[in-house]
């Protein structure tokens, strides 16, 4: 059985990992191909986002049925051989459950459509009042969150796109069909679970408006949630423990996530939260240029991270997924010191108390594109942003500036394998371009290379399964006031772990205190990102984008 907490999670997003057949689009059998890279990085789960047959309208979020596999990502053949597969490697698959909606093309909404009372009780429809919809709730892509249905005179929720139905989770009969969903994966092998939104599942027992917001603090983490999360489990996944889950928990708490994730609560194994992928927002806005608020980045990390500890939960802790922009453009510097700060980032996270994720790619220092055209930009939520800037009188030069740090496709441009056409992802067109950068900075090149973030990645990993004070140590923040260096320690019996992380160009001075450095028998460098980096002293220096981890026996 694996330890979630000595574990390591590979994020695929498929279109854009691997092309096997020439058509353009990454699929089943182009993951299977990279299984012995995969082994070679040492990872031990892999987390595919959706690959069920979906419209795509919300790149495969949006599930029309949660059976079978969608025919451009292959076969269920194709799927099962994976599975096969990667257990020969030690790796087991994870799977991404949307079971917060359905597509409106699920044959149960379309019953629903029909009149059919069952399946119309599967979704939440409502009638509207005075001619306007049930609430003024506005969707997470923007509009509000109701569609009207002339035949019914009634709306139905969709909290996501239009496209996108809420399920009824009130209703039992829905919850004994989701059941049987998950099943039905863990009867073909599949030992992860990775739940979309998964805290909105429950909604108030009646709807209102609301004056102050956009409707969130009325269905997140709502009043059935960890009812429904306990059922879930008890007949899921919670029947066998070697199965792992991890909850995506939009705009929630610290106390409601060490619920979500506390052993004693039956619920998940561990959740994602993303605070700290705030922290370039301009008062909370997306689609502004700022560079990231450090302190701000320090104070998240000190409260989930100190937070999840004292109520015994359980974090997953990443920088990057297809939603987000390159960690290394975007926390680091991608030109003069991308070896450097791609390092620093790992480690920063790696060591940190929770479950690390790495996105494809990541390992190896995949950065942002650059596009310098619309016309290269698929992210529908990118284009529809792009036209609203342009409606407000923006510049195209600024849009383009704003896409180029903020977009979705920065994470969804195709896995850079090798320095040949395509990056070696695919002998097609690509259904989005490649970034320019695929020459100097791929795959091939970064396993060729022993001093590559490939190698760093790979030794961060396997530390994790070797020294317990990182799987299971307590951790501190310190060198709080500093406003270039995030520092924390591990502890776990006589063991201790200094970590420091300079998040700068320039060579940064930390003082270590006297509390750390007395009564040691024995100190290390654990792992760093210089060759040379400086033994445990008073006072440190640090080069750009330097971090050091120090083993400590007391």
């Amino acid at each position: 059985m694996k330890d979630f907490r000595e574990s390591v999670v590979y994020q695929i997003y498929p279109k854009s990992f691997n092309d096997s057949n020439g058509d353009g689009i990454g699929d089943i059998n182009g993951v299977t191909e990279k299984l012995d890279y995969l082994k070679e990085l040492g990872v031990d789960y892999i987390w595919l986002t959706p690959v069920y047959v979906s419209p795509q309208k919300d790149n495969g979020y949006d599930v029309e049925d949660y059976y079978n596999i969608d025919p451009r990502m292959g076969t269920m053949e194709d799927f099962d051989n994976l599975v096969l597969e990667a257990k020969k490697r030690n790796i087991e698959i994870m799977l991404d459950m949307v079971l917060n909606h359905t597509s409106t093309e699920h044959k149960w909404f379309k019953k629903a459509l029909k009149g059919d009372k069952k399946y119309k009780d599967f979704y939440i429809f409502r009638e509207g009042k005075n001619n306007e919809p049930p609430t003024n709730w506005i969707s997470k892509f923007g509009g509000n969150a109701w569609e009207y249905v002339e035949e019914f005179n009634e709306y139905y929720l969709h909290l996501f796109d239009v496209t996108q139905g809420d399920l009824n989770w009130d209703n039992e009969e829905v919850r004994k069909e989701i059941y049987k969903i998950v099943n039905f994966w863990i009867n073909k092998g599949v030992k992860g679970f990775r739940l979309d939104v998964i805290n909105l599942i429950s909604k108030p027992e009646t709807f209102d408006n609301d004056s102050i917001g956009d409707g969130r603090r009325f269905y997140t983490d709502g009043p059935n949630i960890h009812k429904y999360l306990k059922e879930l489990n008890e007949n899921t996944f919670g029947r066998d423990e070697d199965i792992i889950t991890v909850g995506e928990m939009s705009s929630t708490s610290v106390d409601n996530c060490i619920k979500y994730s506390n052993p004693d609560e039956h619920e998940l194994s561990m959740v994602f939260n993303f605070h700290h992928l705030k922290v370039d927002y301009e008062n909370g806005d997306k689609w502004t240029l700022m560079d990231f608020n450090f302190k701000m980045l320090k104070d998240i990390f000190k409260t989930w991270q100190e937070g999840m500890q004292e109520g015994n939960g359980w974090s997953a802790v990443f920088w990057c997924n297809h939603d987000q922009p390159r960690a290394i453009s975007r926390f680091g510097n991608d030109k003069e010191y991308h070896k450097e700060s791609g390092k620093m980032l790992a480690t920063t996270i790696h060591m940190m108390r929770g479950t690390p994720y790495i996105y494809q790619g990541e390992e190896f220092g995949m950065t942002n594109p650059y596009f310098e055209t619309i016309k290269e930009y698929r992210d529908v939520e990118s284009i529809n942003y792009y036209n609203i800037l342009k409606e407000q009188g923006e510049s195209e030069e600024k849009i383009l500036e704003i896409l180029k740090s903020k977009s979705r496709d920065n994470a969804r441009t195709p896995v850079q394998w090798n320095n040949e056409g395509n990056g070696g992802f695919t002998t097609g067109t690509p259904w989005i371009p490649v970034a320019k950068a695929y020459k100097d900075i791929n795959a091939e090149k970064a396993v060729e290379d022993k001093d590559s973030i490939f190698y760093h990645y790979k030794k961060l990993i396997s530390l994790r399964k070797e020294y317990d004070v990182i799987s299971k140590g307590n951790i501190e923040m310190i060198l709080e006031e500093h406003n270039k260096v995030l520092a924390y320690t591990r502890s776990y019996d006589n063991k201790k772990l200094i970590v420091l992380s300079n998040f700068y160009g320039e060579e940064e001075k930390v003082n270590i205190s006297k509390e750390l450095l007395s009564n040691n028998e024995k100190v290390d460098i654990l792992i760093s990102n210089y060759k040379d980096s400086s033994e445990l002293k008073e006072q440190i220096i640090l080069r750009p984008y330097e971090s050091i981890v120090y083993y400590i026996e007391k």
